[in-house]
């Protein structure tokens, strides 16, 4: 039996579909993650970063009934919690200073949604640079 990098990960989910949502939340909690939500607004994601203590991770949706997610990313970004974008617009229709995060395109299938997690997870240095439009705390 080999060992699963995601289990026992704390994973935000941020995402209004509530199928999509259940979706999500049953490939996590397959791979072991601990799923904190589903928020389905940008509100309700920030409360969520704020009061449920230590997260490893996030999938957001960028677009949430209408409001964008880019705020929730910029909290994520300045607690050094990395996140993927899940969502249907493609790289270019994202604000440019998100475009260089992971995105997954929907749909995703269960393979590639563990995939991208646990590339994101690892340690070391990662493909993207975490580029808030809110400064972070002092390091």
């Amino acid at each position: 039996m080999t060992s699963n990098p995601l289990s026992g990960l704390r994973v935000l989910v941020v995402e209004d579909e509530m199928l999509v949502a259940m979706l999500i939340e049953d490939t996590l909690a397959d791979f072991g993650c601990e799923i904190i939500g589903p928020a389905a607004r940008v509100e309700q994601a920030l409360k969520m970063i704020e009061t449920t203590g230590p997260l490893h991770a996030a999938v957001l949706d960028v677009n949430l009934i209408g409001e964008k997610s880019y705020s929730v990313a910029d909290d994520l970004a300045a607690r050094d919690v990395p996140f993927l974008f899940m969502t249907g617009y493609r790289r270019e229709s994202l604000f440019p200073e998100y475009r260089s995060f992971p995105i997954l395109q929907k749909p995703v299938g269960r393979r590639a949604l563990g995939d991208a997690l646990a590339k994101l997870v690892m340690p070391g240095p990662h493909t993207y640079a975490i580029r808030s439009r809110v400064p972070g705390p002092e390091r």
